[in-house]
């Protein structure tokens, strides 16, 4: 059942993958649906030497945002590289309605191979090892909070505020990530799926 807008619980959909995961593609798929803003993550501009920190502290300036758009009653669906531990963490956190996660995720092979379509000769073996990596980090994360938080809390934005989640274990019910696997998906029924994802999740919406 659609939701009534007028009693809905504005949301947050954020969706993370590593590089060539296909997100963003499958993101601008749900552009036309009601009372949704859809927003890339690196809109605001990448600097040189962007790291964990700056990737922390921009999720917050993100947030403040995505008030701003729950305050006009509209659902907001990010698509970055921030799991959901580290929404979890950011400060203005504490201020959402509604929250809920997704990992767009790809076979290893399948996403080195859409990594030198995209940026011909760009990536060495280091970078492909370190995208490799960070997609199997995810992975392991979306599973269980418990696994390998120092990846995310090591050297950390000073504002985030790990202790909300860092003792949830696997089967707490507030820890629920969706996985959209675009392996064996062409991007149009990757975009589907990812359609399908928001549409359920805010039929299914429930407050922070």
């Amino acid at each position: 059942m659609r939701p009534d807008r007028a009693h809905a619980v504005p949301m947050l959909l954020t969706v993370a993958g590593s590089m060539c995961s296909g997100k963003s593609t499958a993101g601008r798929a749900c552009a036309d649906l009601p009372h949704l803003a859809v927003h890339d993550f690196d809109e605001i501009g990448v600097p040189d030497g962007a790291d964990l920190r700056w990737r922390q502290r921009s999720m917050e300036q993100w947030l403040r945002r995505v008030l701003e758009y729950q305050s006009a009653g509209v659902d907001v669906l990010l698509l970055g590289q921030s799991p959901l531990g580290e929404v979890l963490a950011t400060p203005s956190a504490v201020h959402l309605d509604g929250l809920a996660a997704a990992l767009v995720d790809v076979a290893d092979g399948e996403r080195l191979r859409r990594l030198e379509a995209r940026d011909p000769g760009r990536w060495d073996d280091a970078a492909r090892r370190a995208c490799v990596g960070w997609a199997h980090w995810h992975r392991g994360h979306a599973a269980d909070p418990r696994h390998r938080q120092e990846v995310i809390t090591t050297d950390a934005w000073p504002g985030m505020v790990w202790n909300r989640w860092t003792a949830w274990t696997a089967d707490d019910p507030r820890w629920t990530v969706t996985v959209l696997d675009t392996t064996d998906r062409s991007a149009a029924g990757s975009a589907a799926d990812l359609r399908a994802w928001v549409v359920a999740a805010r039929a299914h919406r429930t407050a922070c």
